[in-house]
Formats: C-alpha cells, sequence, structure tokens
C-alpha cells in the first residue's frame, strides 16, 4: 500500500504521541491563518525581505528589540543560511578561522565554501561523555599561536544545553580587534529569565544565530541573525543573505515568525513563569527514581563546564543493564513519547514554553515505570568511547582541499593510514569525529565500530554494513 507524506502527516499530528522534540510548538495550535490563503509571493504591499524597507523592516525591528540586539534579520532557511552568511561576511577567502571542534556542519560547509583555514578548539568532554563547553584560556591560547586568525565561531549552547562563558570568551577575542560568532540555535529562549542562561545577544558577542523554531512557537526553518557590533558589516551580511537565502522568502513562515516574536513579547513574564514550574517540578520529582538519572548542572564540575540549559532533559542510563537505545525505544513503542535523541548511555528530551504539565506526567510516570525493571551494572565505559571518537585526528591536508579531491571506497583495514575524503558524523547532534584530509588511524577504527556495535548513528559511512569508507585517491 502506498504511503503520502500529507496524510500520515495529518494521521501523526491525531496520534497520542507527545513531542519531546523539536519544533518548539509542540503541535499545538496558536491561533493562524489558513496558510493557503496567506501564501503569497513579493506582491503589493507586503515589502520584501532582502530590500525590507516597509512592514518586514518593521518586523525585524521589533525582533531586535525583544532580544537587545542592534539589528535583527529574519531568517527563512533556518540557522544554517545565518550561520554561512555569518562566516562569509567575517572573513575573506583563504583566512584563518578559529571554531569550535563541535561546530554544526554549515560551518564547515561555509570554511569550505571560503577556502578557510581551520583551527580548533576542543570542548571539555565531561564524565558522562558529553561534549562540554569552551575554555576561554584555549581561545586565547590559540589566538596567540595563530596571530593571523580572523574571527571565532562558537557553538553555545550545545545540542545538549551545555554553554560557554561567552562574556570572557568575547573579552579575549575583542582585544584581537576580530569578532565572535556565536551558534545559539539552541537558545533562543535564552535571557528571558534568570532561570535559563543568558543570550549571548547581551553578552558581547558581535553576531548571533537563534532557530526560533527549536524551542519556540514557531515553524520549522525559522531562525534569527542578531548583529551586535561593526566589525562585521551590515552590508556584507545582507550580501550574503542574497547568496545563502532564497529569494523567494516564504510569508507563512515570516508570519508564523511575527506571530511568535509578538507572543513571547506579550507574555514572556507568563509563559517563562509557568515554564519553570514545570521544569522544577518534573527535576523533583525525578529525584525519586533510583536508577535512571536526569542530570543538571551541579553533576558536572566547573571545569567540565561553564554551565547548563535545564530545558534541556538529559536522562541517564549510566551503569544499568540497559542503554539509551533500549530506553529510546521503550519510551517510543510502549509510552508514545517520541525524544529528541539518543546517544550512548542517554536519550534527550527537548522541552519548550509550549510543553504541558500532562506531557511532562507521562514522561515521568514512564520513566519510574522502566526505572522498577533496571538494576546496577557496571557501565563498559561508553564515556570513554565518546571522548576517544571526537579526539582531534592528524590533519594531512586543508579540509577545502580535500573536499575537492577524488575519492575511492575501501575496506576499514585498507582506510587505515590513509587520509579521509568523508565527514562522518553521529547524528544527532551532527558533529564531526573525522573530516575529510585526516588520516584515519587503526584506534578510530576500532572506535568507529564499537559505536556501530553500540547502535550509534553514524552517518557518512559509505557501507555501514559490509564496512567500507571513502579516501581520498592518489
Amino acid at each position: 500500500m502506498e504511503e503520502y507524506l500529507d496524510k500520515k502527516l495529518e494521521q501523526y499530528g491525531n496520534s497520542d504521541y507527545y513531542p519531546f522534540h523539536m519544533p518548539g510548538h509542540k503541535r499545538r495550535n496558536l491561533p493562524f491563518p489558513n496558510p493557503y490563503k496567506i501564501d503569497i509571493t513579493e506582491i503589493e504591499g507586503f515589502d520584501n525581505l532582502h530590500h525590507s524597507n516597509d512592514i518586514l523592516a518593521e518586523a525585524q525591528k521589533r525582533a531586535a528589540k525583544l532580544y537587545g540586539s542592534k539589528k535583527t534579520y529574519y531568517l527563512v532557511n533556518g540557522s544554517t543560511c545565518g550561520i554561512l552568511s555569518a562566516i562569509s561576511a567575517a572573513v575573506k577567502k583563504g583566512d584563518r578561522i578559529l571554531i569550535a571542534r563541535n561546530s554544526h556542519q554549515s560551518v564547515y560547509h561555509a570554511a569550505y565554501l571560503n577556502a578557510l583555514f581551520m583551527v580548533y578548539l576542543n570542548p571539555t568532554v565531561a564524565f558522562q561523555g558529553i561534549q562540554g563547553s569552551i575554555h576561554p584560556e584555549d581561545v586565547d591560547a590559540a589566538l596567540k599561536e595563530y596571530p593571523d586568525i580572523k574571527a571565532v565561531v562558537i557553538t553555545s549552547p550545545t545540542y545538549d544545553g551545555i554553554v560557554s562563558d561567552i562574556a570572557e570568551i568575547g573579552n579575549i577575542v575583542h582585544k584581537k580587534g576580530i569578532p565572535l560568532i556565536v551558534d545559539e540555535a539552541h537558545g533562543a529562549h535564552f535571557g528571558f529569565s534568570e532561570y535559563f542562561p543568558q543570550t549571548s545577544v547581551r553578552l558581547g558577542a558581535d553576531v548571533v544565530i537563534q532557530s526560533l523554531h527549536k524551542q519556540f512557537p514557531c515553524f520549522t526553518q525559522t531562525a534569527l541573525l542578531h548583529l551586535n557590533s561593526d566589525l562585521i558589516k551590515e552590508k556584507e551580511i545582507e550580501k550574503y543573505l542574497r547568496i545563502y537565502e532564497t529569494s523567494s522568502p516564504s510569508y507563512i513562515l515570516m508570519a508564523s515568525m511575527e506571530q511568535c516574536i509578538r507572543f513571547v513579547g506579550e507574555k514572556k513574564e507568563q509563559l517563562f513563569s509557568e515554564y519553570e514550574k514545570k521544569l522544577d517540578n518534573f527535576y523533583q520529582c525525578a529525584e525519586k527514581l533510583h536508577n535512571i538519572k536526569i542530570l543538571q548542572e551541579q553533576d558536572f564540575s566547573e571545569k567540565e563546564i561553564f554551565g547548563k540549559d535545564p530545558s534541556k532533559l538529559i536522562i541517564s542510563v549510566k551503569n544499568t543493564n540497559i542503554c539509551s537505545r533500549d530506553l529510546y525505544e521503550s519510551l517510543l513503542s510502549k509510552y508514545h513519547l517520541q525524544m529528541e535523541m539518543e546517544s550512548g548511555f542517554y536519550v534527550l528530551g527537548m522541552t519548550s514554553i509550549m510543553d504541558e504539565d500532562n506531557g511532562f506526567l507521562r514522561l515521568f510516570n514512564a520513566l519510574e515505570d522502566i526505572d522498577k525493571c533496571l538494576f546496577y551494572k557496571k557501565d563498559i565505559n561508553t564515556a570513554n568511547l565518546i571522548k576517544e571518537i571526537y579526539r582531534l585526528k592528524k590533519k594531512e591536508m586543508e579540509f577545502f582541499t580535500a573536499m575537492d579531491k577524488d575519492t575511492v571506497c575501501v575496506s576499514f583495514e585498507e582506510a587505515v593510514g590513509k587520509i579521509s575524503g568523508t565527514t562522518v558524523f553521529l547524528y544527532p547532534p551532527g558533529i564531526p569525529v573525522l573530516l575529510p584530509g585526516e588520516v584515519i588511524s587503526k584506534d578510530f577504527i576500532i572506535n568507529l565500530r564499537e559505536c556501530i556495535k553500540l547502535g550509534q548513528n553514524l552517518c557518512g559511512i559509505a557501507d555501514i554494513i559490509n564496512e567500507k569508507i571513502d579516501v581520498i585517491r592518489f
């Protein structure tokens, strides 16, 4: 029997599956016009996003006012086009750039398109195997070692909600007279309550990119780019937005953004007060669990993380008789709770201001039910495996050079000692564990096989079943 996406989506939307994943509207209805009736192009009276001077210009000003930025741009191609534009506007082709290794793939794509020489900042790896914060002293050391760096790119918060000390990093970067770009895609809700971390917009970052759809009631693909200084020129940002963003921006998406900004602006005190109570109640209930643990900021050391976003529920089954995949599938199949992702020993749940009390209650009841069937079992040290798989590899060739080389598909054994012709990453969150131009070591292949055995979702491998990977042809 044939399946049709529209019918399947409608059926799923009418089911009892609860979303602990993005988008942040959580499939709850806000008053919104029939999309077919408002799906227009740039007709008279409705402005043009790429040359806005009327209703869209005013909408973007309201967004800037809400966040306190110098200037804000609507993005309808997601945070991806904002990251591509920010980096392209900040550097010239062939420049050197300092980036967090746990950057989104769009950062690497920008480096490729601009033939940038990349220097990496490795985040700490927490005892649980979670990617931690970037240390300011590491930024300072890298800038001293490579004085020709022209821009710095940091991801804060990470997919798991870990934040770095953006204020201090910004101070260090600005002493060099270069811009700090922050991928804050998962932090559009920051800065509206002391319960959550402060937004990088107000911490000194020059450009901040946020995805509205991740944790706010907005359609998928909606995002904002905040420009806060003159280190990156408006003219350059706008030039590259015209390159990387569609020339036919969706008025449905822009209307969703306008409604979201207005909704949050008018009701933020009530929305965030209720949200905090729901999260606090959930964390308090979770303390009753014996084997499952919901990780909080205090579970990490100051060296591992600078801070954590409590909206991200990191549900750990470390040292139990099940793995994260077991928990993820049980929550989905038996309790109809769709989580955001699973990785190694933990499952990630994304919450938002639109979550309902019943959703949190269903999740706790499910975890309590599962918890009763668990028992202590010494962990196989998944955390160390994750740490090792992300360890920096020897770079034999620049990323932008390797990307344009011919490749050949070989067995894992044959690949040892050869140069990667592919990007391998765990998805989610999409952070590279191997990049084109890096040498494939024997240890990497061993760790790769362990990840496959654990059921990790590895992307970029030519043939996982037959263990084949692309390497550069010489």
